[in-house]
């Protein structure tokens, strides 16, 4: 049976958007999947089948009152947006390792980015995430606050801590 990735954008964030993560389990389950698991607060679950984003954006509405942001992706893409980090060197600093999922290809170039990132930030785009290292972390980054305008795309993000433990999610 297939293994999908769930994440969530803008949830249990600033006292908005509460939902607590035994209601997303259910929704998932409700929405078809199965054996779901998450992982903090944020949003970031695992589960068995397919199941729609908007069969779970409707769920969730459900359930909780609003609709987040769903971004939906099977394990091996997930897999392979992991492996693929260029900034290898950075794991150990999770918090200034970043990677921002896109949900459809980019609309701008890497030498957009380039251009407004700051002196001792790294970044590389792919047709499917922007890799972000921040030594200064994202309230130190001049490129974070812009980069979803800049890509022109929508995108969520997750610190190399969260990627590595939905990667043991996946293992489980």
């Amino acid at each position: 049976m297939t293994l999908t990735v769930l994440l969530l954008r803008g949830i249990n964030v600033g006292g908005r958007g509460k939902l607590p993560m035994a209601e997303l389990r259910a929704a998932i389950e409700a929405a078809g999947g199965g054996d779901p698991k998450t992982y903090i607060q944020t949003g970031n679950a695992v589960f068995r089948g397919s199941v729609t984003e908007v069969a779970l954006s409707d769920e969730i509405e459900a359930r909780a009152g609003f609709r987040p942001r769903v971004m939906l992706l099977d394990a091996r893409a997930f897999a392979a947006i992991r492996q693929e980090n260029p900034f290898s060197d950075a794991t150990d600093d999770a918090k200034a390792l970043h990677v921002g999922l896109l949900a459809e290809p980019p609309v701008c170039t890497q030498a957009d980015l380039d251009a407004a990132r700051g002196s001792e930030e790294r970044v590389l785009l792919t047709s499917a995430a922007v890799y972000l290292h921040t030594p200064k972390y994202l309230s130190g980054s001049t490129l974070a606050p812009r980069l979803e305008s800049l890509i022109g795309v929508p995108l969520t993000m997750r610190n190399w801590r969260t990627v590595e433990a939905i990667a043991a999610l996946l293992d489980e």
